[in-house]
């Protein structure tokens, strides 16, 4: 039976750099790094979270075909891959703390159905939502929404 995501992939054009985006300006913490003949497993996750983590993979690598890899690198870096949305418990506050280390926002905090929502992007384009879940857990339909 599965029982949760253990790990999930980023995709990254310079792994060094991506790390240093988590560690740095996110404040994730490292639960891997390991070379593995010519490639490195790196992974992250949240401090004190367990699960998942997220394991930071070249696109230059990780098994793909020269074309497959071109064609991930060219995705990548154009902004239209979303790798995840992040919950919080203080969007706004967050949304400062990451804008003040240079994270770029493609939105800045909006109320929507679901709670109030930011977008970034990290060091190679993937985009992320943050999200801070409304307090009820519910929906709230009266609420508009538009993407």
């Amino acid at each position: 039976m599965i029982k949760a995501l253990g790990i999930t992939t980023v995709w990254s054009t310079d792994q060094e750099r991506t790390l240093a985006f988590f560690t740095d300006k996110l404040g994730f913490e490292v639960r891997s790094d390991v070379p593995m003949g010519d490639m490195r497993w790196v992974t992250v996750g949240v401090p004190g979270q367990p699960h998942p983590e997220m394991a930071i993979m070249r696109t230059d690598g990780a098994g793909l075909d020269p074309e497959s890899s071109q064609a991930l690198t060219t995705l990548v870096t154009k902004g239209v891959l979303g790798a995840g949305a992040f919950t919080t418990d203080d969007c706004q506050g967050d949304h400062r703390r990451l804008k003040d280390k240079g994270v770029e926002f493609l939105q800045d905090p909006q109320e929507r159905p679901y709670g109030t929502e930011a977008m970034f992007r990290d060091d190679n384009g993937n985009w992320y939502s943050l999200t801070q879940p409304r307090e009820d857990g519910k929906l709230d339909m009266d609420q508009p929404f538009s993407c």
